[in-house]
């Protein structure tokens, strides 16, 4: 059985026992969260896709970890004009454990 999710501004298929990073949640390492924003539930050859989301389906996760995913370095430079700028970012993440899926 598999989900179709929407968390962060994004969407991920997940099916239960997998492990997965999204955007940061705030919420505790260990804590149980019930996330209602499914969009489509799958089992097998049948599939349920709500309009925008399957009412009653409901997906179990547990944080596993926070942290931070590896640096994007930007650059921008203009030629013959003596620019150059440098920038890092580090986005936050929160690592997931998919549990039940309901609906």
């Amino acid at each position: 059985m598999y989900a179709v999710i929407k968390t962060g501004g994004k969407q991920y298929r997940v099916a239960s026992g997998e492990k997965i990073k999204v955007e940061q949640i705030a919420a505790d390492v260990g804590q149980e969260i019930v996330i209602d924003q499914v969009l489509a539930v799958g089992n097998g050859a049948e599939i349920k896709v709500g309009t925008p989301l399957v009412s009653g389906a409901t997906v179990t996760v547990t944080v596993l970890s926070h942290g931070l995913h590896d640096k994007v370095r930007i650059f921008k430079m203009r030629r013959r004009k003596h620019y150059q700028k440098r920038q890092g970012h580090r986005q936050q993440f929160t690592e997931l454990q998919i549990g039940a899926i309901a609906g």
